[in-house]
Parts: C-alpha cells; structure tokens; sequence
C-alpha cells in the first residue's frame, strides 16, 4: 500500500488540484483508532505531551477557581455567597443551550466549551477582581477622591481589564485549536461560553454583596436590595456580558475566514471588535452618568438594538453554513464520494436530524441505536468540516495542511458511510418538499477540479449494487452507487443492518 503523503501533488492558487487516484492510494490506511495523523509525532520534551498541556491547563484553572472562590466568598460572606450562588446560577443554562443551539451545523468540542466557560469564571474573572481593584485604589489614592475613582474605574479600567481577560480565552482557542475554529459561529460560539462564565462569577459577587446589604439595613431574606439586584442583572440584562465578548468573537471569527495574504486584516479584525467590545462595555457601565433614565435610555437605544443585531447575524453565519454545503458537496457527490442525494439533505436541518432519527430506530436495540444515531452526527460534522475547507481553500484562507486536512475528512467520512449515506439520502426523499431553496438549486459540481479525485472502484459487497458506480457525474444513466432505491423489498437484505426504511416513522423535528 503507498503512502498517500509520497503522491503528486499539483499547485492552484485556491484548491490543490490531484488527478485521479485509487482510494488507498488516497486515504491510506484505516487507523486502529479512527483517527488520521499526517504530523510527524515530537517525542523527547514533556511539554510538548498533549497529556502535559492538558493536565497543566487544568490544573492552572483550578488554582484560578480556588483563588476566586476563596475572594468572593470573602467579600460575600458564606450565606451572600450561597444565595449569590443560587441565583447567578439561573441564567447559565438557557445561555448555554443558546450558544450551543447556534452551533448545531458543525458543533465544536465540548472540551474547548468547558475551557472557555472555566476560563471566564476562573480566570478572567480573578484578574479583573485584583486588577480593578489595585487599579480602583492607586486612582483613589493618586486623586484622593475615591467617589471620581470607582466611576474612572467602572468605565474605563474594567471595561478594559475584563474584555482583554475574556479575549484571551479566544485568542488562545484560535491559535492552538485552529482546526476547530473555522468561522464566524466558532468565534460567537467560544466566545459567548466565556462571557457566560465571567458574568456567573461577577453575579455571585454582586448578588452576594447585596444580600449581605439586606442583611446589614435588618431585612430577613430577599429584601430591595437583593431583588433590584437580581432584576436588573438576571432578568434584564443576562445577554450583556456575552453581548460585549461576542463583539471579540466576531472579529476573530472574521479573521478566521480571511485571506491568508490579508495579513493586516487578520490581525485588525480582533483588535476590532476587542476595541468595540471595550466601548459598549464602557457605555454600559457609564449609563448611570446620564442621569436618573440614562441606564434605561442605553438599554433601550443601545443594548437591544445591539442585541438583536448580533443575533440576526449569528443566525445569518448558522445559515450561510448550511448554504455553503449545498453548494461545495455536489463536487464530492459528483466524484462518488457521497450519494446525490445527500448535499441537500446535509444543507437541511431538518433532514440531518430526521437522518439520526433513523439511524437510531433502524437498530434493534438501544445500544446500537444510540452508536447508529452518533455515527450519523459525526458524518455530518465532518461533512460539514468538509465544505467549510474547501470554501476557505477557494478565498485563499488554508494553509499548506489542506491536503492532508482534506484527506483525513474524507477518511473519517469513508469510515461512517455505511451508516450515515442510507439514512441521509433516505431523510432526503422524505423531506424533499421541506428541503431549502439553496439546496434544491445548488450546483452539481464545479469548474475547478476536484482536489483529490475519486474513489477508483466501488467497494463489491452487499448494498453497493454492481460494478463500478462511482466517479460518473450526476444524472447520467449509470448503476444506483448504493444498491437499489429506498423503500423497495430489496433495501431490507441490503446488508446495512436497519431494516425496512420504509417502515419507519421518524421524530418529527
């Protein structure tokens, strides 16, 4: 078998273009693990481990959760702190679950979600809790006013301190988890999780605080102080910590689907919206400076407009995601490497979860259905890495890894077909009428060649029909690559192990 990195390689201005090439020529061999590696492995220094990195990163934020721990809890006292604790608690899943339903077409790894979270509770929130407050008292002191000190500090220093510690966690995902940070929803995404950590920890501080005024004035329980607290920082503006750090994740996420020639622009576009996060923080936190209605008066003028803006546009990338399936896979499906059917099923939301459904119910049990249902997620998350790539390869925006990045997508694909193409292609007969105007009318290939050519024979076995189905363009009269149409007597013996497809009734979605 010959080692893929050893073939030709011609050179494009966009897209690397190969000639025709047989599939384990192309893919190399499967990995005992499921996993591709196409970099030489550095052995001999354990701080290049990923074990090591990993372990000292955790062990950093731990340090970090202790040390706010122990501050807050100091400030708040221990009843302030639990029933800050409590009640900053309540907006963090409903956050959580709207990030992470924006990043439903190519979901990051939970791991890089669990470090900006922990990163924005832990440690953006320990350097803004010991800068503001050295930074508080050194104008306090230097002024010998502290009343213009806590408003300089309110509006200048912690709009500054707690957005560059909140960046930092988005800086160092798109420069070590490149791969996984591909776009504008990746750079919303990581950094709305960071924010909703910082704001958890600023709202136990707070809200901890103002129960122990309660306390102080003689009232027993939720008394004004408290309530007035909670209304204004979790019921009207739970958005606004996000709001601003989206602002950050935004410019890296535009930075990230730039040029790699445009060098300025990809270092401008993060100083940018770090600039502008800073700005509607100071704005924010200044409001009260325009008299008795100035925080409403921003509220309403500033924040819900910004708001909704961000909003529109994070759903706007989601969709642009989905339009960039449908019209970068007819290449692939043109090649053979995946089923006509399926781009527009994978440009379709509603198909790709109607797939999972089933996968899951072709199973006799729930083991296997639940792996079934899992195989398919993966096939449509790398899928839709696939398209991503080769967008970004046709703006100039990958680097010389774009072969071997490709090549592995395509790998991990070959590895899941078996289960994902029946159940796509089948969600999309029964979504057809359902499926986007953008799918219905995306394009069944492209000028450009294909990077890496296409599978040189069709694997011989039950359920792949007969002879070599694949590599002819789409619409000529060639063999069914998949074996016969879904619904027919045939598909049942087709050997995928599901059953009938026509029997099932899928989960609406």
């Amino acid at each position: 078998m010959s080692d893929p990195s050893a073939q030709p390689q011609q050179a494009h201005p966009a897209v690397p273009v190969l000639h025709e090439q047989r599939l384990d020529e192309v893919l190399g061999s499967a990995p005992e693990h499921g996993r591709a590696r196409y970099r030489p492995r550095r052995v001999g220094m354990v701080w290049r481990s990923k074990v090591f990195r990993a372990g000292a990163v955790i062990v950093a934020l731990l340090l970090c959760g202790l040390l706010i721990l122990a501050l807050v809890r100091e400030q708040t006292g221990p009843e302030g702190f639990l029933v800050g604790l409590g009640l900053a608690v309540l907006p963090v899943p409903l956050l959580m679950a709207a990030f992470r339903w924006l990043d439903r077409v190519e979901p990051g790894p939970w791991r890089n979600l669990i470090f900006s979270f922990a990163w924005g509770a832990c440690a953006a929130a320990l350097v803004a809790i010991i800068a503001n407050s050295f930074a508080t008292r050194w104008i306090a002191t230097a002024t010998a006013d502290p009343a213009s000190a806590d408003t300089l500090g309110a509006t200048v220093i912690a709009p500054v301190v707690e957005e560059s510690a909140k960046a930092a966690a988005v800086l160092l995902i798109f420069l070590f988890r490149r791969r996984e940070f591909s776009g504008v929803v990746d750079g919303i995404v990581v950094a709305g999780f960071t924010a909703t950590g910082f704001a958890f920890t600023e709202n136990i501080l707070y809200l901890g605080n103002a129960f122990g005024e309660d306390q102080q004035l003689g009232s027993s329980g939720f008394a004004s102080v408290t309530a007035g607290t909670f209304f204004v920082r979790i019921v009207m503006s739970p958005f606004a910590h996000p709001l601003f750090t989206v602002l950050t994740g935004l410019g890296f996420g535009f930075a990230a689907v730039s040029a790699r020639r445009h060098r300025v622009r990809r270092i401008a576009l993060p100083v940018l919206g770090l600039l502008l996060a800073m700005g509607l923080h100071a704005l924010w936190n200044g409001s009260s400076a325009f008299g008795p209605y100035g925080f409403y008066a921003v509220y309403g003028i500033v924040m819900v407009p910004a708001f909704g803006l961000v909003t529109w546009l994070a759903i706007w990338s989601r969709q642009r995601e989905l339009r960039t399936l449908a019209a970068e896979l007819p290449a692939y499906a043109a090649a053979g490497w995946l089923t006509p059917a399926e781009p527009s099923a994978l440009s379709s939301m509603r198909a790709r979860g109607m797939a999972r459904d089933l996968a899951r119910h072709w199973q006799q049990d729930r083991a296997r259905g639940r792996a079934a249902a899992r195989a398919v997620a993966e096939y449509e998350s790398f899928a839709t890495s696939l398209a991503g790539l080769r967008r970004r390869a046709r703006h100039g925006a990958v680097g010389p890894d774009f072969g071997a990045r490709e090549r592995e997508l395509l790998h991990h694909l070959w590895q899941r077909r078996d289960i994902a193409a029946p159940a796509l292609t089948h969600a999309s007969r029964l979504t057809s009428h359902r499926i986007p105007h953008h799918a219905h009318h995306a394009h069944h290939g492209h000028r450009a060649p294909m990077p890496y050519g296409r599978p040189h024979a069709q694997p011989q076995g039950p359920g792949y029909g007969h002879g070599p189905a694949y590599g002819q363009p789409y619409g000529q009269t060639h063999p069914q690559p998949y074996g016969p149409p879904y619904g027919q007597p045939q598909a049942q013996q087709a050997g995928y192990g599901y059953g009938d497809p026509g029997s099932v009734r899928p989960t609406p979605r």
